[in-house]
């Protein structure tokens, strides 16, 4: 059994970080290393084979650094990666294990809905991926799944222009489309860690009997059922309390961009993959 680590949270830029505020909010005392793979963010429209190659080249840095537990906190990689990587590159009998956030996700998000009919936002790569209606229907077989891609949504948020005039057009003409594909959508779903960052003009633009879930505290409940279920990766998470945050990209630009993710200001380190 290798020494104890970090939990590693992987994301494309600066989502996951969304997640990760959650997680440490429920599981304080565990040391976590995010890494954002901003120089080559977004993954939203990106093939399956490039999401794959990228996601799997960050999840070996993330195993290098002594993580054994690394989340996909980023739906287009849990979408387009996740699946692989743990068929094709995990060594059978090792102790090293990667999750996505599609799954927990799936596994919750009926019994938020009466009407049994939820619709989900996400990047074109989760949306064409069709993660979410196959996962979902493993779980509530009678909930249908209306889905809108939302190109746009990612760049605004990582140009720092969500809060801006020209964000609402965007959101209003996607959180129309969906609605309209029917009108018993009573719950919506964010299927991409960046858009809890629009949800005040999400809700602006969303009937107010509709409920919107983010997915961060559901992740967050999940890896702390995980971690109670499976008490030997558990003991290979070690505990000191401590977060560290690497990018792609400028150090300097992702510490800038971070604190409106995470809640607190971060300070990163540049890697080269």
């Amino acid at each position: 059994m290798q020494q104890a680590g970090p939990i590693g949270i992987f994301d494309s830029g600066y989502g996951g970080l969304t997640v990760l505020r959650e997680i440490v909010q429920q599981l304080p005392d565990y040391d976590y290393l995010y890494l954002g793979d901003n120089a080559r963010a977004p993954y939203g429209t990106r093939s399956f084979e490039m999401v794959y190659q990228y996601t799997l080249e960050c999840v070996n840095w993330l195993f290098s650094q002594g993580c054994s537990l690394i989340i996909l906190a980023c739906n287009t990689a849990s979408a387009k990666a996740l699946r692989s990587i743990q068929q094709r590159d995990l060594v059978p009998g090792t102790d090293k294990r990667v999750l996505g956030v599609i799954r927990p996700t799936a596994e919750v998000i009926g019994n938020y809905s009466q009407t049994t009919k939820v619709g989900i936002l996400g990047t074109p790569g989760t949306i064409a991926s069709e993660s979410y209606p196959i996962e979902i229907k493993k779980f509530f077989p009678d909930v249908q799944v209306f889905q809108e891609a939302c190109p746009m949504w990612v760049p605004l948020i990582e140009n720092n222009e969500q809060d801006s005039p020209g964000a609402d057009l965007f959101v209003e003409r996607h959180i129309s489309n969906l609605l309209h594909r029917s009108p018993g959508i009573d719950t919506i779903l964010l299927g991409c860690t960046h858009y809890p960052l629009l949800m005040d003009k999400i809700r602006a633009h969303t009937p107010a009997d509709v409920r919107i879930i983010a997915q961060g505290e559901i992740v967050a409940s999940s890896l702390a059922d995980y971690l109670r279920r499976h008490p030997v990766q558990e003991m290979l998470c070690s505990r000191g309390g401590q977060r560290r945050f690497f990018t792609t990209d400028s150090a300097g630009e992702f510490d800038r961009q971070a604190g409106a993710f995470f809640g607190q200001p971060v300070q990163s380190t540049h890697i080269t993959l």
